[in-house]
């Protein structure tokens, strides 16, 4: 992964493990249109859940759940380690979200982040070396 996607390491929260399959859950260059649809598939993306005067929006669970805890284990990290991320959560909870909510959003944002980095790198599972490619 060091030689394969090293922006993508040099995220905090983001390990080999992580990069693999974020990588591999993008596939293709061109596979997703946009930050949307690469949200949706990784079950990041939000869904109005809202009821009489109460205007919420929910995860949406389907997608790739690999994906999706790839993201999830991200957002733990940074939750826990990065100082910006607490300044953020304690930001939203200020504003009237509850702590699933600012999770919620900063799920959406690393998503953003990691389609950023993957657009702009071009890569895909094209561009993997054939003997990664081979079963072992």
């Amino acid at each position: 992964m060091r030689q394969l996607a090293p922006e993508l390491l040099g995220l905090l929260g983001v390990g080999p493990i992580t990069a693999a399959q974020a990588l591999v859950s993008w596939s293709l260059p061109g596979r997703f249109r946009s930050e949307a649809a690469f949200a949706s598939v990784a079950g990041v993306s939000p869904i109005p859940a809202s009821s009489g005067l109460t205007n919420r929006h929910r995860l949406n669970h389907s997608g790739d759940r690999q994906l999706n805890r790839a993201v999830h284990n991200i957002t733990f990290v940074r939750a826990r380690c990065d100082t910006g991320t607490k300044v953020y959560v304690v930001r939203r909870a200020a504003e009237g979200k509850s702590p699933r909510d600012a999770q919620r959003c900063l799920k959406q944002a690393v998503c953003r982040q990691l389609f950023k980095i993957l657009e702009r790198a071009g890569r895909g599972v094209e561009d993997l070396p054939e003997d990664l490619l081979q079963a072992p």
